[in-house]
């Protein structure tokens, strides 16, 4: 492939870049393609003809790396594939394109906002100060727009939303956009339902350490699990007392079931038990509906237990500690 020429001697010439690629670009690419791309831009000064096996040579790195870093840079729209080779496109160019992209309406609602608009100004001026240094790039606001609209967040959510990221070393957009998906699942708009998801995620995280520590485990409940987990306490509203019931009936077990502990939960929560008191005695009862049975089996002379047929309830509870 060729690369664009530049008459300045060696000795002489600089490789620059543009502010633009540092907020932009430079956080979110791996050190093997912005290897290939600052090469790139330093050959472009001198017109040469280079193939891809010249580049995995010269860079020390795989062919098939570097077919990807040049396709990663393609996708982006920083180089642009010709007949002859690529070119090296303007990144400040590109940035302004998409900042000033010509809009073909404005909404008489929007125009209205004039107040919402200046308070939403201030919040972003927020976010541009406490974490950007007040460099922020321009196409932030375009995304934190974006934001704005499609989960209707208010300003305070969004300041949360990237002090979040921030606190979290992750501040760039795949993992924002992740975080506020999932708020947005979670029908956060305000402040107040964000203190709500907060309230409900520690309680949530307390009762993970807390079935931890009853089962023995070293390690973090899987995300299923915790899917479990989040149904006992959230949709069941059991407290960790009744759900420590189960655990403690079933830890003789080598592996603790948790789809067996949800079976077990969820027949308290069909039959309607919102206490500790109530789920004792409907134990108690089992426990003495099965020495009963054993009495009568006994009496009537029979002695493979094995054989007798269990009932839907009977089965479920067939290797519960009662």
């Amino acid at each position: 492939m060729k690369l664009e020429q530049n008459d300045i001697p060696l000795l002489f010439s600089n490789t620059e870049l543009p502010d633009i690629f540092f907020t932009e670009y430079l956080s979110q690419t791996n050190g093997d393609f912005l290897k290939v791309y600052l090469y790139m831009i330093f050959l472009s000064k001198y017109g040469k003809d280079i193939k891809i096996n010249d580049l995995s040579k010269k860079l020390e790195l795989d062919f098939k790396i570097i077919q990807d870093a040049i396709k990663y840079w393609e996708e982006l729209g920083v180089i642009t594939k010709k007949n002859t080779g690529y070119i090296i496109n303007n990144l400040q160019e590109i940035e302004l394109h998409k900042l000033y992209k010509p809009k073909v309406s404005l909404s008489a609602d929007t125009l209205k906002q004039t107040a919402q608009n200046q308070y939403r100004a201030k919040a972003i001026e927020n976010i541009n100060n406490e974490f950007f240094q007040g460099i922020m790039s321009p196409s932030w606001y375009n995304d934190i727009d974006l934001w704005f609209k499609k989960y209707g967040f208010d300003e305070q959510v969004m300041i949360a939303l990237f002090r979040y990221c921030f606190n979290r070393s992750a501040l760039h957009r795949n993992y924002i956009q992740a975080v506020a998906d999932a708020w947005h699942k979670n029908h956060i708009q305000t402040f107040d339902d964000l203190d709500l998801y907060y309230a409900k995620q520690e309680k949530l995280n307390t009762l993970y350490k807390a079935i931890c520590k009853k089962l023995g485990y070293t390690r973090q409940l899987t995300q299923y699990e915790q899917a479990y987990v989040e149904k006992w306490s959230m949709d069941y509203n059991f407290p960790f007392d009744i759900i420590e019931i189960a655990l403690k009936k079933t830890t003789s077990k080598t592996n603790p079931n948790f789809d067996y502990l949800d079976k077990l939960l969820t027949d308290w929560h069909e039959r309607g038990f919102k206490t500790v008191a109530e789920i004792q005695s409907f134990l108690s009862q089992l426990k003495q509906k099965k020495k009963d049975i054993k009495e009568l089996e006994k009496k009537a002379g029979y002695q493979n237990y094995e054989q007798r047929k269990y009932d839907n309830l009977d089965s479920l509870y067939a290797n519960f500690n009662l």
